[in-house]
């Protein structure tokens, strides 16, 4: 049985941490930026741990 290959798309755009959980980057950062003040810009820039319900299908995605 072959193995299951890591998907392209979820290897981008996340990670996994020591203890297996799910980082991702903030949603909205990529367009309307000149209209949001820098403090919002700076919290929406902080990674994000994952949902647990999000996390397993992920998880699967990344073959971990």
């Amino acid at each position: 049985m072959p193995k299951q290959k890591t998907h392209s798309g979820a290897k981008k755009r996340f990670k996994v941490t020591g203890s297996g959980k799910i980082m991702k980057q903030g949603a909205g950062m990529r367009h309307n930026l000149e209209v949001k003040s820098s403090k919002l810009k700076r919290q929406m820039n902080a990674d994000r741990v994952l949902a647990p319900a999000d996390a397993k299908v992920i998880k699967k995605l990344l073959g971990k």
